[in-house]
């Protein structure tokens, strides 16, 4: 075992730590007084509860998206796919039109969805969590879809990666 570096004495090192366990990458959008919102998440995580069916994310106190997006009625969730990266990159900058040139779809309900992701979710807000610096938000399900052959996005160690399918010998 490799020794340990207290957290108080290399606040990077917690950074740089947190960086290695890879994750999904999730766009959060919602179309919100006629144009759309996206909140880009390298947090979410599925499974957390099937009854009542709840996603979650972790959102900085600094973000300007969630303000927005909270007081959307339904939250598209697209699970990006290794395709997304240029889009992913696109969305989270600070562009005037963060969605320009990227295929979208959005429901009645106003939630808003990328075209081409193996994984959609449209959802509610079921509660918000203070956890820190961030803010733990889970989300209940209404309504999915899925292309399974779609391979997804990974964030691992501070960029974006492509998993490699499994070959069967």
């Amino acid at each position: 075992m490799p020794d340990l570096i207290p957290f108080d004495s290399d606040p990077m090192a917690l950074r740089s730590t947190f960086a290695l366990f890879p994750s999904g990458v999730a766009a959060l959008s919602a179309v919100v007084d006629g144009a759309p919102v996206v909140l880009v998440a390298s947090s979410f995580q599925v499974g957390i509860s099937a009854d009542p069916p709840l996603v979650l994310f972790a959102v900085q106190h600094t973000s300007t998206s969630w303000p927005k997006l909270r007081g959307a009625e339904r939250i598209g969730v697209s699970v990006l796919g290794e395709a997304h990266e240029p889009a992913a990159r696109q969305m989270a900058s600070k562009a005037a039109d963060r969605f320009a040139g990227i295929e979208t779809h959005t429901t009645e309900t106003g939630a808003h969805f990328l075209l081409g992701a193996p994984v959609w979710l449209e959802c509610s807000i079921h509660s918000e969590v203070p956890a820190g610096d961030h803010d733990v938000v889970l989300l209940r399900v209404h309504a999915m879809g899925h292309e399974a052959q779609t391979e997804p996005l990974v964030w691992h160690a501070s960029s974006f990666r492509a998993l490699t399918p499994k070959v069967d010998a």
